[in-house]
């Protein structure tokens, strides 16, 4: 036996809100379409992807930072009542 674990690794991502690095699973995919952020709830929609904790201090905490420009490398306006709809939906 070589030893190795034979777990699947499990994609972690940073939310752009707090900068904690968390499981893919648990955060919330947001992609610029026209340019506007917009909630990707299926994690299917084409483009540069940012994520966010399904929370509204992150939500704020992004956009107090100015932090949706920033990680879509692009002049965009967050839909943060749209984002907070949501962030309703996708909590647990």
């Amino acid at each position: 036996m070589s030893g190795r674990s034979h777990a699947r690794a499990c994609p972690e991502r940073t939310c752009i809100g707090c900068r904690q690095r968390s499981a893919r699973d648990g955060l919330l995919r947001v992609v610029v379409i026209g340019g506007r952020c917009v909630p990707d709830l299926r994690g299917t929609l084409p483009g540069r992807g940012a994520y966010l904790h399904p929370t509204p201090t992150c939500l704020e905490q992004a956009v107090r930072r100015r932090a949706f420009p920033r990680a879509f490398r692009a002049q965009v306006t967050p839909d943060a009542d749209g984002l907070r709809v949501a962030l309703d939906q996708a909590a647990p």
